[in-house]
């Protein structure tokens, strides 16, 4: 199964195929940002492959500290300030989980995504399932679904500025942020 994954996704889209892997019988596939609708359609529609089953979208992020001097420096410094050490090109994975029910076989998609302007179109025209996912996914990564139908917090307020699974966010959160339950 996973040649004939390959050999359609490289057949049908080239470069924008960016590495294949496989890890425990398990074949993850990166492919480029701007192709990941398409990626998408052709794995599920196709009467070979029949990936109908998107049974996860969820966020990574990457960030990573130089070394350990680097991390204190940052820990020292305001929540909201970045130290020059961090990169920020391609610092936010979106993970894609599908599977395709007709052949027992699972596939994970992966796509990188710009920690500065963090931006992944949306996949729900061709997975409705995704709509919930991405939200999820916006809420505690802030990355936006571009083409969204509906792109709001779920577990967060509206107005809540950050996103609590970034690297960069306090471990005990950020005093005074968000009104806490009384005792």
């Amino acid at each position: 199964m996973r040649e004939k994954i390959e050999v359609k996704l490289r057949d049908a889209f080239g470069e924008s195929v960016i590495a294949v892997s496989e890890f425990k019988d398990q074949l993850t596939v990166e492919v480029k940002r701007e192709s990941i609708v398409e990626v998408c359609r052709l794995l599920k529609e196709d009467s070979e492959l029949r990936f109908d089953f998107l049974s996860d979208v969820c966020g990574a992020d990457m960030l990573n500290f130089e070394d350990a001097s680097s991390r204190k420096a940052y820990l020292a410094i305001e929540h909201d300030s970045r130290p020059a050490t961090v990169p920020v090109e391609e610092r936010f994975l979106v993970i894609y989980n599908m599977i395709s029910l007709k052949n027992k076989a699972r596939l994970r998609l992966k796509v990188k995504v710009d920690g500065d302007n963090p931006v992944c179109p949306s996949v729900t025209a061709v997975y409705p399932a995704a709509n919930w996912f991405e939200r999820e996914t916006f809420d505690m990564f802030g990355i936006t679904f571009e083409g969204h139908p509906d792109l709001r917090r779920m577990y967060m307020p509206e107005e809540y500025e950050y996103h609590p699974l970034r690297k960069d966010f306090p471990l005990m959160g950020i005093p005074g942020s968000i009104p806490l339950p009384g005792k």
